[in-house]
C-alpha cells in the first residue's frame, strides 16, 4: 500500500521550504532600519582605518540582518505549524467521548505544548520581536488548543472519529503539520545550533547535543505509543 501519510508529510515539507524561502527574500527585499542596529564609528583618525573600520561594520550589520530575518521568518513558521497542530489535537480531544481515548489524547498534548513553547519561546526572543508582536504570538499560541477543543466538543454530537472521511482529512492534517514541523525542527532549529561555531569548538558540548537530540527523538517516540 502506497505511505500517503509520508508522502504527504514531504509535500508539507516542500510547501514549508517553498514559503520559507519566498518570505525570506520578501522580508529581505523590504527590510527597514529598524531591523538591525547600526554600529557607531570607530573614530579612529587615520583614513584608511575608518575605511575598513566602516566596511567591516557594514559587513556585520549586513550578517546581523540576514540573521534576525532568519530568526523572524523560523519563528512565524514554526508558530504556524504548532497553530495546525495544536488545532488538530485539539479538536480531536474534544470529540473524544472515551476515557480510553482522552487520556493519551492529554498526555500527548501537554508534552507537545510544552516542548513546542519552549522551541517557539527561544525563536520568539532570538527573532527580537516588538512587544505588540510578541503578545499576538503568545496568545495564539495558547488559545489554538482551547479553541481545537471548543470546535471538537461542538461538533462530537455528528463527528464519529471511525468514519473514513473523517480519518482521512485528519490523518491529511496531521501529516502535513508533522512536514512542517519536520522541516523548521532539522532546518531552521537543530541545524542553526549543531553547526554554530562555539558548538563546532566544544568537543563535549557537540557529543552532549548529540546525546541530547537522541533521547529526545527516542522519549517522544514512546510517547507516539500511546498517542
Amino acid at each position: 500500500m502506497f505511505p500517503f501519510a509520508g508522502f504527504i508529510a514531504m509535500l508539507g515539507v516542500i510547501a514549508t521550504l517553498v514559503v520559507d524561502s519566498v518570505a525570506f527574500g520578501y522580508y529581505t527585499r523590504s527590510a527597514s532600519g529598524d531591523v538591525v542596529d547600526v554600529a557607531e564609528d570607530s573614530g579612529q583618525n587615520e583614513r584608511t582605518d575608518v575605511e575598513m573600520d566602516n566596511k567591516q561594520v557594514s559587513d556585520d550589520s549586513s550578517r546581523q540582518a540576514q540573521l534576525l530575518i532568519r530568526h523572524r521568518v523560523a519563528s512565524q513558521v514554526l508558530e504556524l505549524g504548532i497553530l495546525v497542530h495544536s488545532v488538530i489535537i485539539g479538536i480531536s480531544l474534544g470529540a473524544s467521548e472515551s476515557p480510553s481515548t482522552v487520556r493519551p489524547l492529554l498526555a500527548a498534548l501537554s508534552f507537545h505544548q510544552f516542548f513546542e513553547g519552549i522551541g517557539l519561546g527561544g525563536c520568539i526572543i532570538q527573532a527580537k520581536f516588538k512587544t505588540k508582536s510578541i503578545v499576538s504570538m503568545v496568545v495564539f499560541f495558547c488559545m489554538t488548543t482551547s479553541v481545537g477543543v471548543i470546535i471538537g466538543i461542538g461538533i462530537s454530537s455528528v463527528y464519529n472519529e471511525n468514519n473514513v472521511t473523517a480519518l482521512i482529512v485528519q490523518g491529511i492534517l496531521n501529516s502535513v503539520s508533522a512536514g512542517i514541523l519536520v522541516y523548521m525542527a532539522l532546518v531552521d532549529l537543530l541545524a542553526a545550533d549543531f553547526m554554530s561555531d562555539k558548538v563546532q569548538k566544544n568537543g563535549k558540548l557537540q557529543i552532549g547535543l548529540n546525546f541530547s537530540l537522541l533521547a529526545g527523538v527516542g522519549l517522544m517516540s514512546l510517547l507516539a505509543k500511546w498517542a
